[in-house]
């Protein structure tokens, strides 16, 4: 046998054993790889720091939703199982208004094509909390970095945009705990659903 058929048997076994690398065994509900524990995500800055949510109920950011409506989806899984979600999914038909949470600046306006697709960032004017509005259809007039928006203001529109499903139509909110000097990407994630529900205590 010629060395081109040595070569040639070689490729074709290194690529069967990729191939078979990428297979799943055990049926359609079988874990791609053994479990591994999720970091906890907390419910509330931790004790201490400084921060503490004084600013009353959120204004639900979505136009026609009940606050009886909401559900929680704060801590569920994502990423089949690899982290945990940060926010809450407000569902609504997509071009719903989407609305300012409470008061604030833009701070960022972001395309995040893996992630949340069209998204804003808008900081408190104390500048200790950032409200992050996500899957977003497409951004109301005038919305831009650096501009003041107040609570119940139009901003957005409800959208399936980046991660989001096709068709999943809603709003992923989601708020952090900021200290001084982070920006838009920072912060420590905050379940808003108490905020959003009127369950705070």
């Amino acid at each position: 046998m010629t060395r081109l058929f040595w070569g040639i048997l070689a490729l074709i076994l290194v690529g069967g054993a990729i191939f078979t690398s990428m297979l799943r065994f055990g049926g359609p509900d079988a874990p791609a790889s053994p479990a591994r524990e999720i970091a906890a995500i907390p419910d509330a800055p931790p004790a201490g720091d400084g921060v503490r949510w004084t600013g009353g109920l959120l204004t639900v950011p979505v136009a026609g939703v009940e606050r009886s409506a909401i559900a929680s989806s704060w801590g569920d899984p994502r990423g089949q199982g690899t982290r945990l979600h940060r926010g809450n999914d407000i569902m609504a038909p997509g071009g719903t208004p989407v609305l300012a949470a409470a008061d604030g600046v833009v701070e960022k306006v972001f395309w995040s094509a893996g992630g949340g697709g069209n998204t804003l960032y808008i900081r408190s004017p104390d500048g200790r909390w950032s409200y992050y509005y996500a899957h977003l259809a497409a951004y109301a007039p005038g919305i831009a970095e650096g501009v003041r928006v107040r609570a119940g203001q139009p901003i957005a529109a409800v959208g399936d945009t980046g991660n989001a499903r096709p068709g999943n139509t809603h709003l992923h909110f989601g708020l952090s705990a900021m200290a001084p000097g982070e920006r838009w990407w920072q912060g420590r994630a905050v379940d808003p659903t108490p905020l959003l529900t009127g369950s705070a205590d």
